[in-house]
């Protein structure tokens, strides 16, 4: 039986919390105050701590210092006053697994035991912070990444309404999934809806969902979007789009947690978790009266801001080599990286489709290399320009004609390849073959056919 320290000075919480956690098949220690909670710590054997903040004397905080100190692996959940966000961000930052909100949700809160505890179990605490260059799918190292990673830490315990905001294709659906993959909820659904690609008349249908009869064509019942989450997360993508008649039916459910369906007389509840996500600039739309105030402020309890792929050029490597083996693997090439010159455009190129231009960029250089490596010529006319406007005169005169266009044809492409494998190995046509997979006889058909003899 695994034990649970439950501190707080308040009589009747810990009695509460203690026959909960008893019933739920805990066993259950209490404690008062810093000194008693100690006292306990050295002399029993405790599993997980649960601590309110706000203590007589030492507070939660220098309990969870304290057992930082001298039992680093034993997790521990801070209780805090609602909405007090720096409180939670002292807590993580010093080390706490989690934290819960007031009023205390005790369905919230045994989820949170049992996936802290779990997690102690499957990867220990060495583990927890994981690779350097990858946590929760989310890869990178630049600071405004870390500091993303690290928000998604701390909100992704709480119940809070979350807004993300970014440029299109910096990830914030990858981002929303992290805090839903990293929370309780994680056994729930995640539940997402892009209200950019829904009509205005069958959003509310989308969302609420339907009774049988309610409109020509409604031959069942059929729940919504809010209904399929549950006690999970709803993801609400580009919501900047939603017309405004239907901002005030999602404010009436985000304020009563009820709703009804399109033609049905029954009162539900959803105790999803919202966490919306916008590319535009939400408060400039308020002034303008195109999005509700009092939905903004009630979406925006928590905002991450995703910084675009310019302001994090650092981790531009990282990614393209994540998907250069994501596509060399579905197209079973072996490609073994990506050569100076062509890093050298990945990481001076301005990336206007952020994240998505950057995958798609990749999946076509894979696609059409022809050589071991991913060379400049393997990636878009414009990212060739980037190195001769600084000046780098990276890319050899004979190419420098195709530069002009935007695109260019598959045997250009090809030409040009067979002339890179050639100048790479000194023209010596064997080793040009076989560094391009084919024939010494397929290259020297290749290189009559380009004049390249």
């Amino acid at each position: 039986m695994q034990t649970i320290l439950v501190v707080d000075d308040e009589r009747n919480i810990r009695k509460v919390l203690s026959s909960y956690l008893r019933q739920e098949g805990f066993g259950v220690e209490t404690a008062r105050n810093y000194e008693e909670a100690i006292h306990k710590l050295a002399d029993r054997h405790i599993d997980l701590v649960l601590t309110d903040m706000r203590l007589p004397g030492k507070s939660g905080l220098h309990i969870l210092q304290w057992i930082k100190r001298t039992r680093p692996a034993l997790p521990v959940l801070v209780i805090t006053a609602y909405g007090s966000i720096d409180n939670a961000v002292e807590v993580m930052k010093n080390g706490a697994a989690s934290y819960l909100t007031k009023p205390v949700d005790m369905d919230e809160m045994m989820a949170l035991i049992r996936h802290t505890l779990l997690k102690e179990q499957v990867v220990g605490p060495e583990q927890v912070e994981g690779e350097e260059e990858e946590q929760f799918g989310i890869i990178g190292r630049s600071p405004a990444i870390r500091e993303v990673i690290s928000t998604i830490r701390v909100v992704s315990g709480s119940r809070a309404n979350i807004l993300i905001t970014g440029e299109s294709g910096t990830g914030k659906e990858l981002v929303a999934g992290a805090i839903h993959a990293a929370s309780p909820r994680c056994e729930q659904p995640f539940i997402a809806i892009n209200c950019a690609a829904i009509p205005v008349d069958l959003i509310e249908n989308e969302l609420f969902g339907h009774e049988k009869g309610t409109f020509t064509g409604a031959v069942s019942r059929e729940i919504g979007k809010v209904e399929m989450a549950g006690r999970g997360t709803l993801f609400l993508d580009e919501i900047g789009e939603m017309p405004v008649p239907m901002q005030i039916k999602l404010l009436r459910f985000l304020q009563e947690r009820v709703f009804y369906r399109i033609g049905g007389r029954e009162q539900l509840e959803s105790h999803c978790r919202i966490i919306a996500a916008t590319n535009r600039d939400l408060e400039q739309e308020v002034e303008q009266g195109t999005f509700r105030e009092d939905l903004f402020y009630r979406l925006n309890v928590i905002q991450i801001k995703i910084p675009p792929l310019r302001e994090r050029r650092e981790d531009i490597p990282l990614l393209a080599h994540h998907f250069l083996e994501t596509y060399a693997a579905e197209n079973k090439k072996y490609i073994r990286g990506i050569e100076a010159e062509a890093r050298e455009a990945l990481q001076r190129y301005g990336w206007p489709g952020n994240i998505r231009e950057l995958q798609n960029i990749m999946e076509r250089a894979v696609v059409l290399s022809r050589l071991d490596t991913i060379v400049l010529d393997d990636l878009p006319r414009k990212l060739h320009s980037t190195l001769l406007e600084n000046g780098e005169g990276a890319v050899p005169p004979e190419d420098r004609d195709f530069l002009k266009l935007s695109d260019l044809p598959l045997a250009e492409l090809e030409r040009i390849a067979v002339l890179k494998a050639l100048k790479a190995e000194n023209w010596n046509q064997t080793r040009a073959a076989r560094r391009l997979e084919i024939s010494r006889r397929q290259l020297r058909t290749k290189m009559e056919k380009y004049n390249l003899l």
